[in-house]
């Protein structure tokens, strides 16, 4: 599993103009099973994405698909980690 955080380093107002394909390629990511969790920073500086996928190899391909990435828009920090504990609405995230 991995946490995927993005910041901006362009104007919110750029970043703006490409939040509705940036929310396109959140929803194929959905659909495939890729994402699990995401939403934006308070302040808005950027978001983070909880990505469940088989290797970091995959979550770069994932990841230069975003629209961000392609507009030069934010960067991305990537942390793996591996969930040992959980609460009950979350266990099906725990690798044993």
């Amino acid at each position: 599993m991995f946490i995927v955080s993005l910041t901006y380093v362009a104007p919110l107002e750029t970043v703006d103009q490409f939040i509705p394909e940036h929310v396109e390629f959140l929803n194929e990511q959905y659909r495939l099973g890729n994402f699990q969790l995401s939403g934006r920073k308070v302040p808005r500086t950027g978001g983070v994405i909880l990505a469940t996928v088989d290797g970091r190899e995959q979550l770069d391909k994932i990841l230069v698909q975003d629209p961000f990435h392609r507009e030069s828009l934010a960067t991305y920090e990537v942390t793996e980690i591996v969930p040992t504990m959980s609460s009950q609405a979350l266990e099906c995230l725990v690798e044993i």
